[in-house]
């Protein structure tokens, strides 16, 4: 296949030329979503390049941002690329020390800002970090000289003509989440990101009537390359959720055709709609049963019989069609990255009729390793390995007899390496140019990819048995009552869990069964820790003897970006966790 881009600039400039009448972002107003046109965002880009260039931005230069999706961070990207700079995106969620650092060790020239509120946090950076010249507030006024509006009109007064890079020039670093240290800023080319771009133009059938709900962050490598770069060069559009709390309501809204996610959304979904059905029960309940059933069947076998298709017709116009109404009514595919997504998940959104395309990948491949798609699907697998990319199991880390080994990456997608870190990338890089991702995995018979767990996760109990964590705690996170999970037994003579169960189930669970018990107090009723042994039994069934937590402890506090205990992500932070509850832990060896 012939490249069809030399560089982002290029990609841009082409599809605002191709697609200029058509919407592309959508934000959310007093009167529902507005929406520009590719020919309108076209406009801003060269805009605020010529206003970026005004402030000195050029070949070399890094800008950062600081924002959730909206269409000043895509303005930003696409204005520094045209002036052959590199874009380093944050998170609004995270902490004054981590920006602090990121916009340091990158060398931050130009920084973008979100709202008033970080501005006032950011704002005497620049006497502290020597690198950084100037803050731009994007809900500043037009008086202000430093604002985005104000530099819009520069540029509109000023135009700068834009750069075209070369492909193997940085177009930005994607700093990892920092689960196991300091974050790493990952230097990717425009080449890198084009090479997924291209990749994904083979393998599905993304047009230009396509639309997708954009929640999950830009600053993210997933939904950059994914959402952003590759939904632009198809000429389809985005609207942006308001926050994580309004997905469901901004879906019945933006009507999307395509949803990229992480499997914590789908768990959510899944989790959801299970309490549902079952709070309603009745003829309802019995149609949601018998017809995932016989989808299930239908998935397995390729058609059903005459009686089987009639119940799975029902319950598709009676129940199955009101759920994918919750998501739009639109919804054509699903993709999943990030994480591996637990079965069950992934083959009951696909009972629903919607397709799951799960796929795998990390911030140092841009992100595309393997990719289920129309050319190649199974549930359970993150699919083929994609064009132009090799893959190779490095079994000397699990033993040579083992179906598993860690996954090593050879390919156009493999980043640059790590900034200002040689001895980081060296560590990860193979002689002959491959990327160690740290996760291990398998091939099946039909070249099937499988992630089975990560090797810095991996740990070992007294008896010499490993242990992979996180596939087990997704599984135990299906259970209606079990909000998160984190199993622990390095060097331990057993595992043992500390679960942070759903509250409002747990409440619920408490007014059925008599419990005067509220909140926090409720995890030290005997019910409660009966039902919960119960969940684990249950949703633990299939691991192997060794694998069960033989005991746990209950955590009223929620784990998330805020207190530290997640990144922002959603990856939990083990290390820290332990940290934060290691006499907890230890006391359930007692």
């Amino acid at each position: 296949m012939t490249d069809k881009y030399q560089n982002l600039v290029d990609l841009q400039q082409k599809s605002c030329a191709s697609f200029a009448n058509r919407e592309y972002f959508g934000t959310k107003g007093p009167n529902g979503y507005e929406w520009i046109t590719y020919r309108q965002f076209g406009e801003f880009v060269d805009q605020f390049r010529s206003g970026l260039a005004s402030l000195g931005v050029g070949p070399g230069d890094c800008v950062g941002v600081i924002a959730n999706n909206r269409v000043e961070w895509a303005v930003g990207a696409y204005a520094t690329y045209g002036l052959r700079g590199f874009y380093v995106p944050m998170y609004e969620n995270q902490l004054l020390k981590d920006w602090s650092y990121i916009i340091s060790d990158s060398g931050v020239k130009v920084l973008v800002v979100a709202t008033d509120e970080i501005y006032e946090q950011v704002k005497d950076l620049p006497q502290e970090i020597e690198n950084l010249q100037h803050i731009i507030n994007l809900a500043g006024p037009e008086s202000d000289p430093k604002s985005y509006k104000s530099l819009l009109k520069i540029g509109k007064e000023k135009p700068v003509e834009a750069l075209q890079p070369k492909l193997d020039e940085p177009m930005g670093l994607i700093y990892t989440s920092g689960t196991t240290g300091k974050p790493k800023g990952v230097k990717l080319s425009h080449g890198n990101i084009l090479s997924n771009v291209h990749m994904i133009d083979e393998l599905l059938d993304i047009q230009p009537s396509d639309r997708s709900l954009a929640f999950l962050p830009w600053a993210h490598v997933f939904g950059q390359t994914c959402e952003l770069h590759c939904l632009m060069s198809r000429g389809a559009s985005s609207g942006f959720a308001e926050n994580v709390t309004t997905i469901i309501e901004n879906l019945a809204e933006v009507q999307p055709t395509l949803l990229f996610s992480v499997p914590r959304i789908f768990n959510k979904i899944y989790d959801a709609v299970h309490k549902k059905m079952a709070d309603e029960g009745g003829i309802g309940k019995l149609l949601f049963d018998k017809g995932l059933e016989r989808a299930s069947l239908k998935r397995r076998q390729g058609s059903l019989g005459f009686i089987d298709s009639l119940i799975l017709s029902v319950a598709d116009m009676l129940v199955f069609s009101k759920i994918r109404q919750r998501f739009g009514g639109r919804l054509r595919y699903a993709f999943s990255g990030g994480s591996a997504l637990n079965k069950d998940v992934g083959e009951f959104i696909d009972n629903l009729d919607i397709t799951v395309y799960e796929g795998y990948g990390l911030s140092e491949t841009s992100p595309v390793i393997s990719a289920n798609s129309m050319k190649g699907h199974k549930i359970g697998s993150v699919g083929l390995v994609a064009p132009r990319v090799k893959v190779v199991l490095d079994k000397s880390v699990v033993g040579e007899d083992s179906a598993d080994g860690e996954i090593v990456v050879y390919g156009p997608n493999v980043m640059m390496g790590y900034h200002n870190l040689p001895e980081e990338t060296a560590k990860v890089m193979t002689e002959d140019g491959g990327f160690r991702t740290g996760d291990l995995g398998r091939f099946d018979s039909e070249d099937f990819l499988f992630i089975t767990g990560r090797i810095k996760e991996q740990y070992k109990l007294e008896n010499g048995k490993y242990v992979v964590p996180s596939p087990m705690e997704e599984k135990l996170q299906l259970s209606p009552y079990i909000n998160q999970v984190m199993i622990y037994g390095d060097n331990k003579l057993y595992n043992v869990a500390l679960v942070v169960p759903d509250q409002l189930q747990l409440q619920k669970f408490a007014d059925e069964n008599g419990i005067a018990a509220q909140g926090e107090k409720l995890l030290e009723d005997s019910k409660v820790r009966d039902l919960i042994k119960k969940e684990l039994e249950t949703y633990g069934a299939t691991f192997k003897g060794y694998e069960r937590p033989k005991n746990f402890a209950l955590v009223a506090e929620e784990w998330t970006p805020d207190n530290g205990l997640l990144t922002p992500t959603m990856k939990l932070k083990r290390r820290i966790v332990v940290k934060k509850f290691e006499d907890l832990l230890l006391g359930l060896y007692g």
